[in-house]
């Protein structure tokens, strides 16, 4: 497998977009951090709700006990204080149920923050290097397997601009019936140069 080109140029731009691919995923999973951060912050009014909440529920629920103690009315007074000790305990379910929304939500929007951008541009990186190396291991197959120039002259006619065609023959088409070698050559030079390979040796 060919990752990268053999050409300078070419391997260079490859290297800087793979450095500049792990920059943008790094800048984004920052990005997602410091979202999650944020919106977790919201946890502390819902924090403070559950800790009234067991506050009050403690506090109600031990003054019942100590009303239980009470002549006459005790029991009474400790039924009505443990009612009212389940409104602190309602309470401290609210603000549980409070935190657990925040922390998913948090963790929601610094998940979509960190991999939407990330994705796309890995994903536009990856079909773009996925597409070298299968072109690269296909071309390299044919250039080890024989020294014929011919197929890669062939697909420049084919895939280069009439300007870098017209460069190398005013009729490269005509050079390339006539077997004229130097045309050829050059022809595959070409599409090697795009396809970031080096001609095999002599050619």
């Amino acid at each position: 497998m060919k990752l990268y080109a053999d050409t300078t140029g070419r391997r260079t731009r490859q290297l800087l977009s793979d450095v500049l691919v792990l920059l943008w995923v790094a800048t984004w999973a920052y990005a997602g951090r410091r979202v999650h951060d944020t919106v977790e912050q919201l946890r502390g009014p819902a924090d403070s709700i559950t800790s009234a909440g067991r506050s009050v529920n403690g506090s109600l629920s031990g003054a019942g006990e100590q009303a239980a103690q009470l002549p006459l009315v005790g029991d009474q007074l400790k039924s009505w204080l443990d009612s009212a000790a389940g409104s602190g305990t309602t309470l401290a379910q609210a603000g549980t149920s409070m935190s657990s929304t925040v922390d998913q939500l948090a963790l929601a929007l610094g998940w979509a923050v960190a991999l939407v951008p990330s994705l796309l541009v890995v994903g536009a990186w990856l079909f773009v290097r996925g597409r070298f190396v299968r072109n690269a291991v296909i071309s390299q197959r044919y250039l080890d397997a024989s020294e014929d120039l011919d197929l890669f002259a062939l697909r420049a006619m084919t895939t280069q601009p009439v300007r870098a065609l017209a460069a190398v023959s005013d009729d490269p088409a005509g050079a390339w019936r006539r077997r004229d070698r130097d045309v050829i050559r050059r022809l595959a030079l070409l599409e090697l140069r795009d396809e970031g390979l080096r001609p095999p040796p002599g050619a």
